[in-house]
């Protein structure tokens, strides 16, 4: 049995990202798909002083031109050192920052990224090597791509020896249980729900979050607040 995800790269992304590449064993970054505006692709949001801020990443996009998640190439450097300093002061006296720090802030200085889809999984790889997440990631670029939006996720999970395919449950209105049946693969959805509440800066609790801020504030104990990461 092989459970396998497949998903578009986030920057950043939330822990509920970092449990469903826990709970598969193969995570597929689906980077061969058109690159959307205004998404999770490029950017993600800490909690501030101030409340919620988003941290976006600036990416080329000309007009209306059709690019692919991994062709969008990112618009100059500063970026780095400015959301460095933005979740330096809002997490600087967080009690597992410097942890967090050694390997974190090199990735924001020591770096050169040209290609958002490349800099998204050195971001993720990174976060799993702390969290020992030991799934295997792999893009979908990979794998030999067919058209139409089902079909090419089927394929990719025959080419993979996927047996069961692990959706997040926003895909439910457009996905067709009976072509993943019809292909021997269990189409089965993931739960985001029933995530436990932690000791979290300023003010209300959210959940909608970078994990950065879990990381942040709980460290090598961040596992105790999700799911599917094992401590």
């Amino acid at each position: 049995m092989k459970k396998v995800a497949i998903l578009q790269s986030n920057y950043i992304p939330w822990k509920g990202y970092f449990d469903l590449i826990a709970y598969v064993d193969e995570f597929i970054l689906l980077d061969d798909v058109q690159y959307t505006k205004r998404d999770w692709r490029n950017r993600n949001k800490i909690k501030t002083r101030r409340g919620e801020q988003w941290l976006s990443v600036p990416v080329n996009v000309k007009g209306k031109y059709y690019q692919k998640i991994n062709q969008a190439e990112i618009d100059g450097t500063e970026w780095q050192q400015s959301h460095w300093r933005v979740i330096k002061e809002n997490y600087g006296n967080a009690k597992f920052f410097h942890e967090i720090e050694s390997w974190l802030e090199p990735l924001y200085k020591d770096n050169y990224f040209s290609h958002l889809s490349k800099m998204n999984r050195e971001f993720i790889e990174a976060i799993c090597s702390y969290l020992s997440i030991n799934t295997t990631i792999s893009n979908s670029s990979d794998y030999e791509l067919v058209e139409g939006r089902i079909d090419r996720l089927i394929d990719i999970c025959k080419q993979s020896g996927a047996t069961e395919y692990i959706s997040g449950p926003s895909a439910k209105e457009y996905m067709d249980d009976k072509l993943f049946v019809s292909n021997n693969i269990t189409l089965s959805w993931f739960d985001y729900s029933g995530y436990s509440e932690y000791s979290q800066l300023w003010g209300e609790f959210k959940h909608d979050v970078s994990i950065l801020d879990l990381l942040f504030n709980c460290g090598k104990d961040a596992p105790d607040y999700m799911r599917y990461v094992k401590k």
